[in-house]
């Protein structure tokens, strides 16, 4: 028996979920299964932990941007979050993502 998905809205710079499409701003709409939504919050967790070691690293004046592994470790999550929605995302959402150009193997 396949898992219910329902509709979730996504903001994605502060990484909140919400099932409504007014209590808050949104970027994209996806349907997801509980197990999905759990998926995409722990990227958004990850990723406001990654945001925090930035943020201390950016008062280390001699640790350049490009030589940070959690600089790193942002992009490649953000870009995780991104695929995320891509696939759970409804037409508006892949379209929106598609035309950023920043995944690589979108069909």
């Amino acid at each position: 028996m396949a898992e219910e998905k329902n509709d979730y809205y996504i903001e994605i710079a502060t990484g909140e979920i919400s099932r409504s499409s007014t209590d808050s701003p949104w970027n994209f709409k996806i349907s997801a299964t509980d197990e999905e939504i759990t998926r995409l919050r722990e990227v958004f967790d990850q990723q406001h932990s990654t945001d925090w070691r930035n943020f201390y690293r950016a008062h280390t004046p001699y640790l350049q941007y490009h030589f940070d592994k959690d600089n790193d470790a942002y992009d490649d999550n953000l870009l995780h979050a991104y695929q995320m929605i891509y696939t759970l995302g409804d037409e508006e959402a892949k379209k929106h993502i598609k035309s950023m150009g920043i995944l690589t193997d979108l069909t």
